[in-house]
């Protein structure tokens, strides 16, 4: 049996969570996202409205999810040597966590990054040995006051 939970008795209250995610590459693709040289255009810039896009279409993707109003999305991106770094960050005034749309914002993020530069991550096979997605998790909830 499936249900979504009532949140009807619930107070509406301030509500925010984090979520990140670990985008691992080749070394030469982090150079080209940095110095400019992808076909499709800047990745950050197209990922930036992919997840925040993504966010608030979470209860569309996850059946038991509630539509929740959300007030303020924000992704963020890190380069290191071998990998980048998104962070999705969420804000709604309701009855209910939006940790579920911050995960999903930024594995959207993640995935149009990975879209965008994926034919520098190819092989003479066509397959993608070193291109993965690692470490998607909550990094902060919080809710009310804390």
């Amino acid at each position: 049996m499936y249900r979504m939970v009532d949140i009807g008795s619930k107070k509406p209250i301030s509500r925010s969570a984090i979520a990140r995610g670990i985008l691992k590459l080749k070394k030469e693709s982090i150079r080209r996202i940095v110095d400019g040289r992808v076909s499709k255009g800047d990745p950050f810039k197209v990922a930036e409205i992919a997840g925040i896009s993504a966010a608030k279409k979470t209860w569309e993707l996850i059946p038991l999810c509630h539509q929740i109003p959300l007030e303020s999305v924000k992704v963020r991106f890190g380069v290191e040597k071998d990998h980048i770094t998104c962070e999705c960050e969420v804000k709604a005034n309701y009855k209910t966590g939006v940790e579920m749309d911050a995960l999903v914002g930024v594995s959207i993020a993640l995935l149009t990054v990975w879209d965008m530069i994926k034919e520098f991550e190819k092989d003479e096979k066509g397959q993608y040995p070193e291109i993965r997605i690692e470490s998607i998790e909550v990094v902060e909830k919080r809710k009310g006051g804390e």
